[in-house]
Formats: structure tokens, C-alpha cells, sequence
């Protein structure tokens, strides 16, 4: 029987900045005459699902999508209070790592959400390929949290960063939290 960590995400209230886990990976921000929003282009439409509802969990409107490709799209509605979040996280016109950052459990299981998957006995979190300066930010802001990762794939079109070892792994399924109902066996993280 396992036990419930206190540090995860199931028992965290979820707030706005947790949607940086969205742009820890292949989300973006952009700013509008109504506020910021967040968007992200997804591989499955349960992830879709599942970042929209925790998105409205923030007191946010949330949308999902199909792109003019067929993938799906989760994102926020346009909001003033998104606005801090954006400009953290972008310099001039380019998505950055704030300094310092250091994701939130909610913020993790959002990230997980958006492009986790497993590689064998290792365990993925996609990052965007348009950012690459943010890479070895996001990878440092995981060792923070006690996860310390390998960034892989930089030189191709899926860069990432992969958990590896059972003390790794464990430490980011007790972070991110209880499985979504909607998940596919084999996703989730776990050991």
C-alpha cells in the first residue's frame, strides 16, 4: 500500500502561476488587449481534457480545440491575471525559463499531463523544440525538486528530459500525483 506523499499534487490547491508546467514543455503564452493566454498543442485528446479541467480548477475559462492539422488544442481563455505568469516567462519575444524557477507539484503534473510518456525503463518530459534555451533551465529547475534528469534529443525534433532509476521515478509519481481516470495504461508515471 502506498502512502500519499505531502508534497504532491493531490494535495495542492491549484493556482495560475502551475500553468508554467504548460510552458515547461511545448505550451506558449501570448499577450492580448484582454490579458495573456496559454495554449498547447497536444498529442491525445485526454490530455486535452485533463489540462482544460485543471485549468478551470485556477478560476479560469478553459477551451479545447482541434488545430488545422487534427491535433488537439487545450488553452485558457484571455485573462488579465495571466498576464504576470506571461512576462515571467518571456523575454522580448522569446518563451525563458524564469530565474530561479522551481516547478510547483501542480505545475509538474501539468507538464507530465502535457508530454510525459515512458521510453523503456525511463520516464520522458517533452520540451519545446522552438525553445531551446530553455533546455538545461528546465532541467535544472527539476534537480531542485529532487528529480535530476538527462536532457536527450537536442539536436532533433523531440528534445526532452528523461527520469531514470527507481528513486527518480518514484519521487515524480509521488509528485505529480494519483493517475487521471483517462489516462492510458503505461503513461502515468510510476514504478
Amino acid at each position: 500500500m502506498s502512502q500519499m506523499s505531502l508534497f504532491s499534487a493531490d494535495t495542492e490547491d491549484p493556482v495560475i502561476d502551475d500553468l508554467a508546467g504548460l510552458l515547461a514543455g511545448q505550451g506558449q503564452s501570448v499577450h492580448t488587449n484582454l490579458g495573456a493566454r496559454v495554449s498547447i498543442v497536444l498529442g491525445a485528446q485526454w490530455r486535452a481534457d485533463e489540462i482544460a479541467a485543471d485549468i478551470m480548477a485556477t478560476g479560469l475559462d478553459a477551451q479545447t480545440l482541434i488545430s488545422d492539422e487534427g491535433s488537439p488544442i487545450a488553452r485558457t481563455e484571455a485573462n488579465p491575471r495571466i498576464t504576470a505568469l506571461h512576462r515571467r516567462w518571456s523575454s522580448g519575444a522569446v518563451k525563458a525559463v524564469p530565474e530561479g524557477w522551481t516547478p510547483s507539484a501542480r505545475a509538474l503534473r501539468l507538464w507530465v499531463l502535457a508530454s510525459g510518456r515512458f521510453d523503456g525503463p525511463h520516464y520522458v518530459l517533452g520540451l519545446d523544440p522552438s525553445a531551446p534555451e530553455t533546455h538545461a533551465p528546465l532541467s535544472t529547475a527539476l534537480m531542485r525538486v529532487g528529480i535530476a534528469p538527462t536532457l536527450i534529443g537536442v539536436r532533433g525534433s523531440q528534445p526532452a528530459l528523461r527520469v531514470s532509476g527507481r528513486k527518480r521515478l518514484t519521487r515524480l509519481a509521488e509528485t505529480v500525483g494519483t493517475q487521471p481516470d483517462d489516462a492510458p495504461d503505461g503513461v502515468w508515471p510510476g514504478v
